[in-house]
């Protein structure tokens, strides 16, 4: 038991952190996303 709770503690917790990260980063992906494409077509328009 003391072997599930140490492997548990030891990558249990940054693959938690990892994917909270990765959720977050996502949706200012999308944002740079939708910045870059309104861009261009400021840039396509002018």
């Amino acid at each position: 038991m003391d072997e599930v709770v140490t492997l548990i503690g030891n990558f249990g917790f940054p693959v938690a952190v990892s994917l909270y990260l990765l959720i977050r980063l996502e949706g200012k992906l999308e944002t740079l996303t939708d910045s870059i494409h309104t861009l261009s077509e400021a840039i396509n328009r002018w």
